[in-house]
């Protein structure tokens, strides 16, 4: 889950992994995968951040990393 602000100022928690798409307006639009949008003030780049972090507390990432650099080395 990741804390961003709506337009307005009132915090939101979304639940990362159901991020579609993030669209950079004036705003910032994300799109979740069950339709929802959500504008909220933080820019594209600090909510990709917020999701790598994320991703690297659940051990998303390194588990995704060990598992190319597995194959990398077979292939070679």
């Amino acid at each position: 889950m990741i804390g961003l602000t709506r337009l307005n100022g009132t915090r939101i928690t979304i639940n990362a992994l159901l991020i579609e798409t993030i669209e950079e307006m004036p705003d910032t639009l994300i799109t979740l995968t069950t339709g929802k949008k959500l504008h909220v003030l933080e820019k594209s780049s600090e909510v990709i951040s917020l999701v790598q972090r994320y991703l690297q507390t659940i051990g998303a990432i390194a588990a995704t990393t060990y598992k190319s650099e597995q194959t990398e080395e077979t292939s070679s």
